[in-house]
């Protein structure tokens, strides 16, 4: 006798619709067709009524008085709204990535393991989703005039919509950054999802936990804590610039990681060399400038505006500096401990055994990095 598949009220009780496509697949119709709905009979029985359901698939609060050709976009309490929706929409992704696209082909490569196979499927996921935001940040941090890492930027900088090179006849008006061109609004709003998606399946541990399990609860706060209040702050410049550090070695470590699951003995040490090139620069070298620009260039901001006035969206008093100063400094400091354990790797492979994991579970073997998981 068959029993009949959990529903989604079963997965919304047990929180299992983290991980069921279906049931998350479900929850993002919800919203979508009410919207649909919506637009096709407001004309007919609610005309100038705005569409409530908006806010779950748009990003909200456009600045009115931004002209049409260079819109601005502030903060508010419906970006929450957006940021639930798409914590969702991440979930049905994830999953959807992992078992339709990234299984099939560990298993096309011999790779039959349960373990290995998950293990497979979260880093190719990780390599979509960080190449994808890595080359978003990218794109939008080259319409900044914080662009490459200019930090005096982050407290004196302009948001405009023009090449950098045209940025040096342009009048800084200084700190706060409040109105965001549309692109960095929605990056650092779908940004904030994918963190909090990730923290909840580690927090109700729908996943076996990893020997690394508290200090990635604790990356994930930390980052939840530069995500939120950097966007509460007015921050977003820095927050850029700090999502683009952690999202490009990202790429590079799961590559790495895929390549050993799939034995690629040569291709897996040359990626392992570049990824620890570009870790070392992105997570510490630039983490570091950062640090320095925080502790040194903070009083750049125009005095007047180091007070804390959240009407006028400034809030820099003299303690920010430290509140913002300190999940960075604490970041750098899980950053170095996973470093210790990449350069340990790194050491290992010098010797004639391939690269292993001392962290792995049983069933993950030879994972290129186990031993720093995000």
């Amino acid at each position: 006798m068959t029993h009949p598949q959990p529903g989604l009220w079963s997965d919304l009780k047990s929180s299992r619709w983290v991980i069921n496509p279906a049931s998350s697949f479900k929850l993002l119709l919800i919203p979508l067709v009410l919207y649909i709905n919506w637009e096709v009979l407001a004309p007919f029985v609610a005309q100038g009524l705005s569409n409530p359901f908006r806010p779950f698939l748009f990003i909200s609060y456009p600045v009115t008085s931004s002209p049409d050709s260079d819109i601005r976009y502030r903060k508010g309490y419906l970006d929450l709204v957006f940021v639930a929706y798409h914590i969702v929409f991440f979930s049905f992704l994830r999953q959807i990535i992992t078992i339709n696209f990234c299984h099939p082909i560990a298993r096309y490569f011999g790779i039959k393991r349960f373990g290995t196979l998950s293990r497979f499927g979260e880093q190719g996921y990780a390599v979509i989703y960080f190449t994808v935001m890595g080359a978003w940040g990218f794109h939008i941090m080259s319409r900044l005039p914080t662009y490459w890492y200019k930090t005096d930027h982050f407290w004196r900088g302009h948001l405009r919509h023009f090449p950098p090179l045209l940025y040096s006849h342009l009048p800084s008006i200084g700190y706060p950054h409040w109105d965001m061109i549309p692109d960095l609004k929605r990056y650092y709003l779908m940004h904030s999802a994918y963190w909090c998606q990730q923290l909840i399946v580690l927090l109700l541990r729908l996943e076996k936990p990893r020997k690394d399990y508290t200090e990635l609860v604790a990356h994930h706060f930390v980052t939840l804590w530069l995500i939120g209040w950097s966007y509460l702050v007015n921050m977003t410049l820095i927050g850029n610039a700090v999502y683009m550090s952690m999202d490009i070695p990202d790429v590079f470590l799961g590559i790495s990681k895929i390549l050993n699951y799939l034995q690629l003995t040569r291709a897996k040490l040359v990626t392992f060399i570049l990824f620890l090139f570009v870790w070392t620069y992105f997570r510490h070298y630039l983490n570091i400038v950062m640090l320095w620009s925080v502790w040194y260039e903070f009083d750049l901001v125009p005095e007047a505006n180091r007070v804390w006035a959240p009407e006028t969206g400034v809030w820099l008093v003299w303690w920010m500096k430290y509140q913002i100063f300190t999940p960075l400094l604490l970041l750098q400091i899980l950053n170095l401990f996973w470093y210790y354990l990449i350069l340990r790797i790194a050491l290992r492979s010098l010797k004639p055994s391939t690269m292993t994991d001392d962290r792995s579970d049983d069933e993950d073997d030879g994972d290129v990095d186990n031993e720093k998981e995000e």
